[in-house]
């Protein structure tokens, strides 16, 4: 069986058997399962024609859904079983998701084909006598997707959510503002949008690059888009991330409203939304009034993201540059005041009232591992992106942390160092580099390991400026890496990549029927590359910091 990720156990019946599968299946959908019947009808049935009927009382359906106690032997709330067998296949999930996580395997079984969103002529469908048990080794198994560079339109949103679904990924972090634009909107504060979600230009590869797109850039979610993308996440067991950043990367919202910025030593009101790459100085000035401006946005955040599908929300806090407060009388006037340490303590100040902030209303605060430096608040949660040192640190201090070193699963990072490769950026990762990624460092004690929450993939769109690009630089290392969060890996150099090689040949097939525009194991095909735009590449094996 070519399954990605690997299940935990996957016992083959003896014969090599198949479950024949007829023109029009009957589901058997118990209690509590109706979200997942729903998928399935929609998925399967658009690749099928099937519009698998309910079980009439007393007829035994061809797929039977449950949801029962520890069905897979205390693997968790996202655990399920799978036995397909003469009568049927009958899925068991400890909970609705783990009932879910068990469809996609199921739809895996099917074959490539069973990806596709119509029916092929003559097409037969049928699943091998399998039994299997499964369940993830972390429950935050997830992407971020910068959307603040590079805009993807909503139903760009939509399918990455699908396509997270299908590797058993269930988290979103979408990177919704930067320098280079806002992109949700803020009924109280219009201008974030009206002026902040759109950039005169933009920079064609990395920013040592002289070409440019003099094509305006934008876009935004109104509300209601992201009311749906997040109904749309939650049916497939999705949480999505929402990221405001502060007090950094800020030079869209300064562009837009020029109070938030730091007027006592820049005309903000002539400020643009930044059209080139990089950090921007202009920074959020440290007054109570820019605190008030950024409650009223969270709160309205609040509201799009519920707490029950979204408990966290991050608040960016990396890469702020110190010198306009430096520089500030005001700042300083505010340093001294709240008698912190210095302009690192003043961005400290910053991210701990709104921790206190987010706590106070249910919700939980991560951000980038900067928000370390100056003291981290007690209720915090850590990005650790420079390295995993920071998630050591944080980890060792009680903290709960996600690994997403920019070393080892920065997929925006090239997947070669041949002279083909569009815009290469950092290091090489290949998909034997991100499989071999391991989220939990070994010098962590047991007590510390246990506040790695899990690690997500990080998709920064600088040089990504299109669905095909987007898709290129994330697949199919992203399947390495679903595999890697999800099942229960030896130590990173004893695992069977030669194994996972092989599986990954059925895996593009089911990428083909899903339309990615994944990079190919030989390297990209000539509509893929970019002649001419520079990048940054970075030279040597990256370092384990």
């Amino acid at each position: 069986m070519d399954l990605i990720p690997v299940p935990l156990a996957a016992v083959p019946h003896e014969g090599g058997h198949r479950y024949a599968l007829g023109p029009e299946p009957v589901l058997d959908a118990g209690p509590g399962t109706g979200g997942v019947a729903r998928w399935l009808r929609r998925e399967l049935g658009a690749a099928t024609g099937w519009s698998l009927p309910p079980a009439g009382e007393g007829v035994r359906g061809d797929l039977r859904l449950r949801i029962g106690a520890d069905p897979a032997g205390g693997l968790g709330p996202e655990s399920y079983r799978l036995d397909i067998g003469a009568d049927g296949a009958e899925l068991t999930g400890a909970t609705a998701a783990g009932l879910f996580w068990g469809a996609q395997t199921l739809r895996q079984l099917l074959g490539p084909d069973a990806h596709r969103r119509a029916p092929l002529p003559g097409r037969s469908w049928s699943l091998p006598y399998t039994a299997i048990t499964d369940g993830p080794r972390f429950g935050w198994r997830g992407m971020m997707l910068d959307v603040a560079r590079h805009f993807l339109p909503k139903d760009g949103v939509l399918r990455s959510i699908d396509l997270l679904a299908a590797h058993k990924l269930n988290l979103l972090h979408l990177h919704l503002t930067d320098d280079q634009g806002w992109r949700i909107e803020i009924k109280r504060h219009p201008r974030l949008t009206g002026v902040g979600a759109w950039r005169a230009r933009s920079r064609r590869g990395h920013r040592a690059s002289p070409l440019w797109n003099d094509t305006p850039h934008g876009g935004f979610y109104t509300q209601d888009d992201i009311r749906e993308i997040v109904a749309y996440a939650a049916e497939r067991h999705v949480r999505v991330v929402p990221e405001i950043d502060v007090p950094g990367h800020s030079q869209a919202a300064i562009a837009a409203y020029p109070q938030l910025g730091n007027t006592d030593v820049v005309d903000t009101g002539v400020l643009e939304v930044w059209d080139d790459w990089g950090i921007s100085e202009n920074v959020l000035a440290p007054t109570e009034a820019v605190l008030r401006f950024y409650e009223g946005v969270f709160e309205e955040l609040l509201e799009l993201f519920p707490a029950e599908v979204s408990p966290f929300v991050h608040v960016g806090g990396d890469e702020c540059p110190k010198r306009q407060w430096r520089d500030s009388a005001a700042a300083q006037e505010r340093i001294a005041q709240l008698g912190v340490d210095g302009e690192d303590g003043l961005q400290s100040w910053f991210v701990r009232h709104f921790d206190g902030w987010l706590a106070e209303r249910g919700r939980r605060l991560i951000g980038w591992d900067e928000i370390l430096e100056g003291g981290l608040a007690p209720g915090a949660a850590v990005s650790s992106w420079r390295g995993y040192a920071g998630g050591i640190a944080a980890a060792e201090a009680g903290h709960d942390v996600v690994m997403c070193p920019e070393q080892q699963v920065y997929l925006d990072h090239r997947q070669a160092d041949g002279a083909d490769e569009p815009v290469p950026i950092g290091y090489v990762r290949t998909l034997e580099d991100v499989y071999r990624f391991e989220p939990v460092p070994p010098q962590l004690s047991p007590e510390a390991a246990a506040h790695v929450l899990g690690a997500q993939a990080n998709v920064w769109t600088e040089v990504m400026d299109s669905q095909e690009r987007l898709d290129y630089q994330v697949f199919p290392r992203l399947a390495a890496f679903a595999e890697v969060v999800w099942s229960r890996q030896p130590a990173p150099a004893d695992r069977d990549f030669a194994g996972f090689e092989e599986r990954m040949a059925a895996h593009y097939r089911r990428l083909d029927a899903l339309g990615v525009a994944y990079r190919p194991p030989g390297g990209p095909l000539p509509w893929q590359r970019r002649p001419g735009l520079l990048g940054r590449p970075i030279e040597g094996a990256p370092p384990n910091v």
